[in-house]
């Protein structure tokens, strides 16, 4: 059985290998286009042509990621309708690989596929993704949300509470546009505080050219006294990650940074609804990739003619095309739906691990 499992090992690695390859080219190429107008355009900072190679390059970790599942499905159906096709399978079968053992072959080879898929998700994308921010920010000046507001992040301190605004991320790292709202324990409006720059360090927000106001009232007068300072360190738990999440899109952080911001705005009585169902979708996509590879083990069963294969190779580019959509659109349909974010990430992988268990046991079961 260890020949076996070596040749089949080897077949699949190989495949998915290729697949993987030849998606990252073809996305790569449709980045590098899509960045050639950005290439000398007034205004950027000397973005040509090497940054903009080495920023679509930054990319390829989280295509990696997105792609890893729809690649292990077709190369896994390559390899499975080859073996059928020339008749390689059917010798294997004889030789004692039974329907459960193929499976297990199959579950551990997934194994491997969902680690690569976690550590491509957890570790090479974030890294990935905050270096092309920095290039990004360096040579094209800031890196902005799409509101003319800025991000908008919340805190509470006590009886206090505060709303903070950040307008931009500098090419550096630094914020830029900081404005901090304190509001009193009747939730009435007590002072703000707006710095130019702002840099975060061990818990506290180091600001710059300061500006303070504290908003007086009593039942004579209201007034408001404004004090300037060259400094002022303002201690939060609100952390640089955080800002960059409310800035950018959260696909791309870690599981565990997700995590704590989601227990971060439970603390604060805001909306987590949208990073939640983004890190539940964290923990399950990765295991997407066993699902795959047991879709693509009733393929071994079926009787194949000469140019048969490419239909089914085909038929799992479909199915894996279909699989990103439904993961995606359910994302999306469960935030508006104010669903269980477990559930509507998990919805995607449950479908698709039912039909692969219903052609397992009709093609390869009672077949």
């Amino acid at each position: 059985m260890r020949t076996i499992r070596r040749l089949i090992y080897a077949e699949v690695l190989k495949s998915v290998g290729f697949v993987i390859l030849g998606f990252l080219c073809l996305f790569f190429f449709f980045d590098f286009v899509d960045e050639l107008q950005a290439i000398g355009k007034p205004g950027t900072l000397g973005y040509g042509t090497p940054q903009a190679l080495l920023y679509v390059s930054l990319l390829i970790p989280n295509h990696l990621y997105e792609l890893l599942p729809i690649a292990v499905l077709i190369g896994t159906i390559f390899v499975m309708a080859r073996l059928a096709q020339s008749s390689e399978y059917t010798i294997l079968r004889t030789s004692g690989l039974g329907p459960w053992r193929a499976l297990r072959t199959l579950l551990v080879l997934g194994l491997g596929f969902v680690l690569l898929t976690f550590a491509a998700g957890d570790y090479l994308t974030p890294a990935a993704d905050r270096a092309s921010q920095l290039v990004e920010a360096r040579y094209k000046g800031v890196i902005t949300t799409s509101g003319a507001t800025g991000a908008w992040l919340k805190e509470k301190q006590g009886d206090k509470s505060f709303a903070v605004n950040v307008g931009s991320i500098g090419r550096d790292g630094t914020l830029t546009n900081a404005r901090i709202f304190e509001f009193d324990d009747r939730g009435y409006l007590h002072g703000m505080t707006s710095a130019q720059t702002a840099h975060i360090s061990g818990g506290i927000w180091h600001l710059s050219q300061v500006e303070q106001q504290v908003y007086e009232t009593s039942a004579e007068r209201a007034r408001i006294q404004t004090t300037s300072l060259p400094s002022f360190d303002w201690h939060s738990t609100l952390t640089g990650e955080m800002v960059s999440v409310a800035l950018l899109k959260p696909d791309r952080m870690s599981t565990a940074a997700l995590f704590d911001y989601v227990n971060h705005l439970d603390a604060n009585g805001q909306t987590a609804q949208r990073y939640e169902i983004e890190f539940w979708r964290k923990v399950f996509y990765p295991l997407s990739c066993l699902v795959m590879v047991v879709l693509a083990l009733p393929f071994a069963y079926l009787h194949f003619r000469q140019s048969g294969i490419t239909t089914y190779v085909f038929g799992g580019v479909m199915i894996g095309i279909s699989f990103f959509l439904l993961n995606n659109v359910f994302g999306y349909i469960g935030n508006l739906g104010n669903w269980s974010p477990m559930l509507t990430s998990a919805a995607p992988g449950i479908i698709y691990s039912v039909m692969s268990l219903a052609a397992f046991g009709w093609l390869v079961l009672r077949r």
